[in-house]
């Protein structure tokens, strides 16, 4: 009896045992049958109840102006819209510039590059790595995301080399410049226009427009393609007498001439056949070098390129970066024809010395002209103020060291005569300021034919200045070519130069200086 006690008990176990062995068995073939033949599946029921489906998978980084003692301002974002299709709702992505046409040669744009968006021109090209998201990616519940680790998010490094960017440009003071532009260009029918505000101390760009310009939320009705083309950084011109306090720089910083030295101006030079005249063709006799700037006088710029001697003449227009890219952080940057620096005839020097015969871009040229109020340091201009990455972590930009290309004290030198120019040549003294100094030069050029030569009635009209002249915290560029109705740039630009150098004083609250 015992003994069939035992033998059921064993065989109840050992049914047991088996039992539980083939409840393991089926239980690891329903975790494979889950986890990895239905895996595709089960993924896809289980991302529904916290995924949205779109009509396209499409991200991108913000791009934000800056704006004075304020929060950045959203220039550039992806915009969300909702449509109903096959009664589900879905979510149509696209690129969204909230303010239209302002700096749209800064900004550029998204399109297509065959099956991929990318950024064109401006900074969404430059910086289309920081900018571009992985489009496979789907959208996903924030905790799914933490708690899942969908994707290998929370182990994957490239999400921390994506951001957005917060750009230095200041949203109202593009504003001012943009109107300021565009009313120039009403009123004097010129081809195109445009215009530079920078911090000369770091080459930080405050501002930075051209006109003509095109709505980039509706970039793909524009028909002239040059319209996307920055002409700021692409786009070369002889930019005429502003050129000439940079002459003035180099002998004074050489040595070779000071603010006591005399020459005698017959209103023209004959150089290799060719002769220079000044723009009035008058001949002022005996001459002083603030004379020179004041009156724009080519004959005095030919007598200070004679002075330096042109391998002299030639290193010092090197040195302000003429030649050279600046390495602003925008794309299809220019380095400007200046093969007459390379020259061993004496009129290309000469011509150069006062702004014809190389052409600019006006981005060099705004940076070499920077030296004259900054100490005769040579800046390195930049867009971008800092990224904000995904992770969650921001980098500052920092530009590289400023190279020390003049003595400071030819930088103070060449200021005072600036600000000479404006208190008592400019408008005969109309524009002098009571409360700030300002150092300034105007330019006009003949504009260059496309076989040679130069037109008899087409100009290009140049303005820089700088505030306060002593300790400036402002460098303004204008230009605009063939304008209409006026022959030179003090009576196209000066008005708008003034409108933005009040605008400037007024927004950033700037102190007076006298």
């Amino acid at each position: 009896m015992r003994l069939s006690n035992n033998y059921n008990l064993k065989h109840r176990l050992y049914f047991f045992l088996s039992f539980i062995v083939l409840i393991f068995v089926l239980f690891v073939f329903r975790l494979i049958d889950l986890q990895v033949i239905k895996y595709d599946y089960f993924k896809q029921e289980a991302n529904s109840q916290y995924s949205i489906n779109y009509l396209d998978n499409f991200d991108r980084g913000k791009i934000y102006f800056s704006k004075l003692n304020s929060e950045s301002v959203i220039a550039a974002d992806v915009n969300e819209e909702m449509i109903k299709k096959n009664g589900k709702e879905i979510i149509r992505k696209n690129r969204f510039y909230p303010f239209d046409n302002l700096a749209s040669k800064v900004l550029g744009f998204v399109a297509y590059d065959e099956n991929t968006r990318v950024g064109r021109y401006g900074i969404e090209k430059y910086y289309n790595d920081v900018l571009s998201r992985d489009s496979s990616k789907v959208y996903t519940n924030y905790f799914a995301e933490i708690f899942g680790d969908i994707k290998g998010n929370i182990t994957n490094n490239k999400p921390y080399h994506e951001g957005s960017l917060v750009l230095t440009i200041d949203v109202e003071a593009q504003k001012y410049l943009h109107e300021t532009l565009r009313e120039t260009h009403d009123k004097w029918q010129s081809d195109d226009i445009g215009g530079i505000v920078m911090d000369p101390r770091d080459g930080r760009i405050i501002a930075m427009e051209g006109l003509p310009d095109y709505n980039i939320n509706d970039f793909g009705t524009v028909k002239d393609a040059s319209l996307f083309q920055n002409r700021l950084v692409s786009g070369v011109y002889e930019m005429g007498s502003i050129i000439k306090p940079l002459t003035m720089a180099a002998a004074l910083d050489a040595g070779v001439v000071d603010e006591n030295t005399f020459y005698e101006d017959a209103g023209v030079r004959v150089l290799n056949g060719y002769k220079v005249y000044n723009f009035d063709k008058t001949a002022r006799g005996w001459s002083s070098m603030q004379l020179i700037l004041d009156k724009s006088l080519n004959v005095g710029i030919v007598f200070l390129v004679e002075k330096l001697g042109q391998e002299r003449f030639n290193e010092y227009f090197k040195k302000f970066g003429f030649g050279e890219e600046t390495g602003i952080d925008l794309p299809n940057e220019l380095s400007g024809l200046t093969a007459n620096l390379d020259s061993e005839i004496f009129i290309d020097a000469a011509t150069a010395g006062f702004g014809q015969g190389i052409a600019l871009t006006p981005i060099q040229t705004i940076r070499a002209l920077a030296t004259l109020a900054n100490g005769g340091k040579l800046i390195n201009p930049y867009i971008v103020d800092s990224i904000k990455y995904k992770s969650g972590s921001n980098k500052k930009i920092t530009p590289n060291d400023a190279e020390q290309i003049l003595a400071t004290s030819t930088s103070e030198r060449v200021s005072r005569m600036l600000v000479h120019v404006v208190d008592t040549s400019l408008g005969n003294g109309a524009y002098k300021m009571a409360h700030y100094t300002v150092a300034a030069k105007t330019g006009t050029a003949q504009m260059p034919k496309n076989g040679g030569g130069y037109y008899d009635d087409r100009y290009l009209h140049s303005f820089f200045g700088y505030f306060p002249a002593y300790d400036p915290q402002f460098i303004i560029f204008l230009y605009h070519t063939h304008p209409k109705g006026a022959e030179y740039a003090s009576k196209t630009l000066t008005d708008p130069f003034y409108k933005l150098t009040n605008f400037l004083i007024s927004y950033y609250g700037v102190q007076p200086d006298r």
